[in-house]
């Protein structure tokens, strides 16, 4: 039988942690920081946690 294949969207996207919690890069801090105010730009800075839901999505994708 072939093996699966990661997902490679998937892979440059999330990170899976030790304790297997899946974290995401926030949206919006990419282009067109100017216009955004600095408390908007802050609070978009780290990585977040993924909602239980997607994250036994976004787990199957990379082949965990």
């Amino acid at each position: 039988m072939p093996k699966n294949k990661t997902h490679s969207g998937s892979k440059k996207r999330f990170k899976i942690t030790g304790s297997g919690k899946v974290l995401r890069e926030r949206a919006g801090k990419r282009h067109l920081l100017e216009h955004k105010s600095s408390r908007l730009t802050r609070r978009l800075t780290g990585n977040a946690e993924m909602a239980p839901g997607d994250a036994a999505k976004i787990k199957k994708l990379l082949g965990k």
